[in-house]
């Protein structure tokens, strides 16, 4: 499948008329990445999939009917180790390409804030989580997270974060980073084309927040585990993370309610600070 695959793609990508230069740059990898994804030497994500048939302008239908060939692979799992060997500073890079053609994206989050609302001090102290990034590694790579925050300037675009409230009291840096890293939430919350909720922890659960995964329209699902990123396009697993999305949702504060909930917890940090 992984020959049959890569070939099908350079066949497309020849009939195209496109070097593998031009759709490798409009795919953001390298020329290299795409030549062994052609010639099955790696086997193509489904993301990379995705990339390489948008880089080529494939029509929405004709790009369903050749990913349903592949739809017994729908489900991937990237595990981490691997995406650090290649450099995390890529994958960001590849992440920004998908929400580029993301026209509504939906994310949840239980474990950190979502990398398209953090602020530069707080991405610096994620990445410097065990295991740690090589300093010169860390920079890159929160500089790649922070270029994919335009995104969120553009008003033909819609985001929708929700965010569990333990998330916003685990204390991963010093509490001054927190606070400040609450208030742009508060900030970004009043963009017009971003909703965000914060799942509170007084009142009655839908559901146990397991992963964190991000919804691409609904045609794709990004799921984080602690060894892998896992990506499906099966239609059945999709509208699972939509139906859970929407439960947590339900019980999720908006608007004024949750800056109050935000900004009360922002405030809890300020005093350890002032004390000192």
């Amino acid at each position: 499948m992984t020959e049959s695959l890569g070939t099908a793609l350079r066949t497309l990508r020849e009939a195209s008329g496109l070097t593998g230069d031009v759709v490798a740059r409009r795919a953001s990898m390298s020329a290299g990445k795409l030549s062994k994804l052609e010639t099955g030497k790696v086997r193509p994500t489904v993301q990379d999939v995705d990339l390489i048939l948008t880089a080529l302008g494939i029509s929405a239908e004709a790009k369903e009917q050749f990913l349903a060939t592949a739809r017994t692979e729908a489900t991937e799992a990237t595990a981490w180790r691997l995406l650090r060997r290649m450099g995390p500073w890529k994958h960001q890079k590849t992440i920004q390409a998908i929400e580029a053609s993301t026209s509504a994206l939906r994310l949840f989050q239980g474990q950190l804030i979502p990398g398209l609302l953090q602020t530069p001090e707080y991405a610096n102290a994620v990445f410097s989580l065990p295991p740690a990034l090589p300093d010169e590694t860390r920079v890159k790579t929160v500089a790649a997270r922070l270029e994919r925050q335009a995104a969120l300037y553009d008003p033909d675009r819609s985001f929708h974060f929700l965010i569990c409230e333990h998330v916003l009291r685990w204390l991963i840096s010093e509490p001054l980073i927190m606070a400040l890293q609450l208030d742009r939430l508060v900030s970004f919350s009043r963009l017009p084309n971003v909703a965000m909720g914060v799942v509170p922890l007084a009142g009655r659960m839908p559901d146990f927040p397991m992963t964190c995964f991000s919804l691409h329209d609904d045609r794709l699902v990004i799921v984080e585990t602690f060894h892998s990123e896992i990506t499906t396009r099966d239609p059945k697993d999709v509208q699972t993370y939509v139906d859970t999305f929407e439960r947590f949702s339900s019980v999720a504060l908006h608007g004024d309610p949750m800056r109050t909930l935000v900004d009360s917890i922002r405030d809890g940090y300020l005093p350890q600070q002032e004390s000192s």
